[in-house]
């Protein structure tokens, strides 16, 4: 980010949502809106010639779409793209995490007209706007082959489940590493990732379709089956107790939700060293504690390397805690899940 404030271009065919998403930001002193796009193609050529540090990016445009817009701006000129989608709609939702894997950094839902909690909504929107302008800004690179990692399962036919947790940067990852599993893959997977309210159905359905394994919401009391990976539902978080899942809803506090942490403290608990943990690139700190936990019963506990982290956040503090046995590429990461699949 250069200069004093945060640098933004509004990317967008409709003006109503436009000068909602202006009025929102020219709110925040610390932001200034530098220029409106009406269309995708004019939202390139302007994140070309003025290089602003965050857009925001509609999903359905003339011309040319969300997707290819992150994925033209992503190639030419690098920038903190977050994509702001109707929830509504399916065909919006897909686009949306397609332009994840392209680059874009978060999801925002777009607000519905005449909503009561429209100054919320302006108010989240220029928190995401003030978090994401804290994150490097790179190309999208190639993921390649890489050697076998240096830590292997050597347990399992005595482990029960592996816990993922993810923050920003989190789909694409867990999109790499779940497609690499074969749909008879041995354990189940709990998976907590941080994501707007609204679009947790929609990370299931977009995984599924990459997916051999069965990716689906968490419901209380189901047992975790093998080849199936159960995610946190919109403001809830996800345990694992002794009899199978538990859903909280959010208290409405200050720390994350669904909540890392709790995970992992809850497969130390339920599973002990019958559990992996595995955390993710992410902003903040939450499941440092909880795999500290899980890795203090004897658990193999790993995290993704700073090299293939969006923001290596949560890894980092996990590895300062002395939480993690080792930091790893998502290459490696996939490698290491598919010798489970191997026997």
């Amino acid at each position: 980010m250069t200069g004093d404030k945060i640098r933004v271009l509004i990317v967008d065919d409709s003006a109503t949502v436009r000068a909602a998403l202006r009025a929102s930001l020219d709110a925040d002193p610390r932001i200034q809106v530098v220029a409106e796009a009406c269309d995708g193609l004019q939202g390139v050529r302007m994140a070309r010639a003025l290089r602003p540090d965050v857009i925001t990016m509609d999903v359905q445009m003339p011309l040319l779409d969300g997707l290819h817009a992150t994925e033209e701006i992503m190639t030419d000129a690098p920038a903190r793209i977050l994509m702001v989608c109707s929830v509504d709609q399916q065909n919006e939702i897909d686009l949306s995490f397609k332009s994840i894997q392209a680059g874009a950094l978060e999801l925002i839902a777009k607000v519905k007209p005449g909503a009561s909690s429209a100054a919320d909504w302006g108010r989240k929107v220029a928190e995401a706007v003030r978090l994401m302008s804290e994150v490097a800004v790179v190309r999208r690179h190639r993921s390649r082959h890489a050697p076998q990692p240096s830590v292997s399962p050597s347990r399992p036919g005595g482990l029960q489940v592996i816990g993922i947790a993810a923050s920003t940067g989190g789909p694409p990852v867990l999109a790499t590493l779940l497609s690499a599993l074969p749909a008879d893959f041995p354990l189940p997977m709990l998976i907590v990732q941080h994501i707007s309210s609204g679009f947790s159905a929609g990370l299931a359905n977009w995984l599924n379709s990459l997916c051999k394994v069965r990716v689906e919401l968490g419901v209380p009391g189901t047992r975790p089956e093998p080849g199936h990976v159960y995610l946190a539902p919109d403001d809830h978080h996800l345990e694992l107790g002794t009899t199978g899942v538990l859903l909280t809803p959010s208290s409405g506090g200050s720390g994350a939700c669904p909540s890392a942490d709790r995970l992992f403290s809850s497969l130390a608990r339920s599973r002990g060293a019958a559990a992996v943990g595995i955390i993710l690139t992410g902003m903040g700190e939450d499941g440092a504690q909880g795999l500290l936990e899980l890795r203090q019963t004897g658990a193999l506990t790993l995290g993704q390397d700073r090299s293939s982290c969006v923001v290596f956040g949560m890894p980092k503090v996990a590895a300062e805690k002395g939480a993690v046995l080792d930091l790893l590429s998502v290459d490696r990461l996939r490698e290491f899940l598919l010798q489970f699949a191997q026997g």
